[in-house]
């Protein structure tokens, strides 16, 4: 599976920054990072969304498949920016990773007549570049289950609404792992900082929309929680 790593230019302390930022507006003391973070769980729990936008995040999604990062696309707006990494530097000699879902792997025939589509298309490829076919227009019969490789600059606002969606269990499974080892990528990089804050704003941020509003919004419901009566 997939990995992220949190790159060094990420907030350390996202919780009490939401307080700086909000104190500068409201004349209080930023100076005095005790104050800063009750202010930012403050503005955290009274939905003051705007102020969340100040923590960046900045991080690597290596190893999913270019199916959930197109999928990770429908995320990317104002502030938050991406670079994928490009197709005309697959190596086709030594083949291309993709991801198998549980669903094919599970059974040793099914996963046989994936493997066996994935090993044509390479097979395919390389027959191609040896024709002399430019790689850009190779790349064209690459799967969407290959895996790919993305750095990506967002913010907690941004990721935080994602999660609403993406924890869902109607979400597509790879993108719901997606965004738990995003979670726990976060909070592994907030520890050793004495207050954990990315843990602190984890549990109060990351979650499915219907523990947000407390029913499901969705036409089709799990049953997880209750549908809002009309």
């Amino acid at each position: 599976m997939g990995r992220i790593i949190i790159q060094e230019e990420t907030e350390k302390f996202p919780i009490s920054l939401i307080g700086k930022e909000a104190g500068v507006c409201w004349g209080g003391n930023t100076r005095d990072q005790a104050k800063n973070y009750k202010r930012g769980l403050g503005c955290i729990k009274d939905g003051h969304g705007r102020t969340m936008e100040y923590p960046q995040i900045y991080m690597i999604l290596d190893g999913y498949s270019a199916r959930v990062i197109r999928e990770l696309y429908t995320h990317i707006a104002g502030g938050p920016t991406r670079l994928q990494a490009s197709t005309r530097y697959i190596d086709y000699e030594s083949g291309f990773d993709y991801i198998t879902p549980p669903s094919i792997s599970k059974d040793p025939e099914t996963e046989k007549v994936y493997r066996d589509a994935m090993a044509g298309i390479l097979e395919n490829l390389q027959k191609l570049e040896a024709m002399g076919v430019p790689r850009e227009d190779n790349a064209l019969l690459l799967p969407l289950g290959m895996t790919t490789k993305v750095v990506l600059r967002t913010n907690l606002r941004n990721l935080a609404d994602m999660s609403h969606q993406r924890l869902c269990t109607r979400a597509y499974w790879e993108y719901r792992e997606m965004m738990k080892d995003i979670i726990d990528a976060l909070v592994a990089y907030g520890e050793n900082e004495g207050e954990n804050e990315w843990k602190k704003a984890s549990e109060l941020l990351f979650m499915p929309k219907c523990d947000v509003t407390g029913f499901c919004t969705e036409s089709k419901c799990c049953g997880r929680r209750p549908k809002k009566e009309d």
